[in-house]
């Protein structure tokens, strides 16, 4: 089954016809109403009203986003499908998706918290059409919980509170059927979690904030004034409403690695279509050797993308509480499979010049969301700081865990909403040389000799007392940290999804030259130890260079994407 999502001959992975179906319809809608009409509400900065009566006709929401046992019978809430559904949205445009993820986060604390009466009434929201909200983040400090200004106080009559503050940057802040909002108790200072109801006349929404970025979408900014709240809309308190924040932003970010591939894959595309049908010089610009490159490297970048975030849906899918993997591969997934979206539309852009930029494109909607979405609450610095938490036990505590098989199967994904929260040393891994067994490709052995280096480096001359409060040096090392799991998932996909040698090779061919780049870095803009220097300098190696692989890639796997999705 190819990796890249093509609609005009689209084959969906989910094993049951309803889900099935849910990709086919969803995929009809987009291609019926077309490019001009989704680049003319674009530019509009129109409501998608359309998008969504078709959501509540079809009950997609509903289907995909509400747990087994609440809504109807044939729902679950199913990772591998929710993020299909991402990647399909994301493929027509950021605002369609953007609606889907921001109720998928406001689904979280309700279906991660402790109130049935708020759970059942919200897959009934969700049966008759209705999107939600997460409502976490303030104008004056972002997304810093500990910071939080919204309060709830108690009043004299009996179980009755009322809520006063303010929430920035809230997508779907205009309809939403539900707001889940994060505040603090006024007088014990614990942390609690509710719902309100956009359309109170408590709710004051404010403004619309963001014109730029999801132009369709509503980004919002609201405010509570004496909003009155009783025990039916508290969904948690204490310990879980932290937790619930926490593991909402789990799953909720996750879905940006697909977005990006969405975007990405139609990019190219569509740029592969522009080149290949100009003329310059008397040739087509395709039948430049340096374009051709330029194609080929960022097939390949867009297919470990994919590898690697399938392979992670895998882990987050199989999550207990004995093995917490996913949260080392999650933050990765946030992070690196979205800069890498940026790098491909940067590559492509090169391919297609000023074509980019014309508003009837798609590429000049790329252009633009692209660099969103690493940045959607969820900054590259951010997620490397959690990232580096796992160094010790990746490299030096192995542990032994069944093999983690390839997770398509139809099921619900209820471990999501009760994770465990904190103890991150915990966290254990198998030995990473398992994923190398077994393959004999030029440029995948070079990169593992370069990851024996800098585990050669964390033995024997790890960072010193004062490198280590260095923040900026010690993301520096965290990149090359992030491209080693990188590697991994994307080989441990790669077995599963099965790709040719030549793009393999072509894969690690990238990340040999990436991880260079980085241990150049941490040389030139840092004071290391003579020893660090020369470990440094050593996994500053080239990649084994065979214009023929680049060749048979372009001939057999790039070159035959011409024209296959208009």
């Amino acid at each position: 089954m190819p990796l890249l999502l093509n609609p005009q001959n689209y084959i969906s992975p989910q094993m049951d016809l309803q889900s099935k179906e849910i990709m086919e319809k969803t995929i009809r809608f987009f291609e019926d109403k077309g490019l001009a009409s989704i680049k003319e509400d674009d530019q509009a900065s129109r409501w998608y009203d359309d998008f969504i009566k078709f959501i509540k006709k079809e009950h997609i929401f509903s289907t995909l986003l509400t747990p087994t046992g609440y809504g109807a019978p044939d729902s679950r809430f199913d990772l591998s499908r929710v993020c299909e559904f991402n990647e399909i949205s994301a493929f027509y445009s950021l605002s369609y998706q953007y609606t889907y993820q921001v109720t998928i986060l406001g689904l979280g604390p309700i279906w991660m918290g402790d109130n049935e009466k708020a759970k059942h009434l919200t897959a009934q929201k969700l049966i008759d059409g209705g999107i939600f909200a997460f409502g976490l983040s303030e104008k004056t400090h972002g997304a810093d919980l500990y910071s939080n200004e919204m309060t709830l106080a108690p009043t004299n009559d009996d179980g009755v509170y009322l809520a006063n503050g303010g929430k920035y940057y809230i997508g779907n802040a205009n309809i939403a059927a539900f707001i889940s909002t994060f505040a603090k108790y006024k007088d014990t200072q614990d942390y609690v979690f509710f719902v309100v109801d956009s359309q109170h006349r408590n709710y004051k929404l404010i403004k619309k904030i963001s014109t730029s970025g999801v132009r369709a979408a509503y980004v919002g900014d609201y405010e509570l004034i004496e909003y009155p709240i009783t025990s039916d809309e508290i969904l948690s308190s204490g310990p879980l409403a932290w937790d619930s924040a926490l593991s909402t932003v789990n799953v909720g970010k996750f879905q940006l690695g697909f977005a990006s591939i969405g975007i990405c894959t139609h990019a190219y595309y569509e740029a592969l279509n522009h080149a290949s049908n100009r003329l310059l010089y008397g040739k087509k610009v395709t039948d430049f050797p340096h374009i051709q490159k330029i194609f080929t490297e960022s097939y390949a970048r867009l297919t470990a993308m994919k590898l690697y975030a399938l392979r992670s849906l895998d882990y987050f899918r199989s999550a207990s509480d004995e093995d917490r993997r996913y949260l080392l591969f999650n933050p990765i997934q946030k992070m690196k499979v979205t800069t890498q979206g940026m790098k491909i539309i940067e590559m492509l852009l090169d391919a297609i010049a000023a074509k980019g930029f014309e508003q009837d494109t798609y590429f000049e909607t790329a252009i633009r969301d692209i660099g969103m979405i690493p940045r959607l609450e969820g900054t590259t610095h951010v997620n490397i700081a959690l990232v580096i938490k796992f160094i010790n036990n990746y490299f030096f505590k192995p542990m032994e865990y069944p093999v983690i098989p390839k997770r398509d199967d139809p099921a619900d994904d209820s471990y999501l909403f009760r994770q465990k929260a904190g103890k991150l040393a915990s966290v254990r891994f198998p030995d990473y040389h398992l994923a190398y067994e077994g393959i004999q490709v030029p440029n995948v052995s070079i990169f593992l000799e370069q990851i024996e280096l800098f585990r050669t480096f964390l033995e024997q001359a790890s960072p010193t007392p004062e490198q280590l409060k260095n923040i900026d040096y010690m993301l520096a090392l965290g990149e090359m940290f992030t491209l080693i799991v990188y590697a991994q998932l994307i080989l441990e996909d790669s077995k599963l999804n099965t790709i040719s040698l030549a793009l393999l090779d072509e894969i690690f061919n990238f990340l040999v030259r990436d991880f260079a780049q980085f241990a150049l870095t941490q040389i030139s803009n840092y004071d290391n130890s003579v020893q660090q220097d020369e470990l440094l300098k050593a996994m500053m190696k080239t990649p084994t260079l065979n214009p023929a692989t680049v060749q048979t890639l372009w001939e057999t796997e790039v070159k035959p994407l011409l024209g296959v999705y208009q």
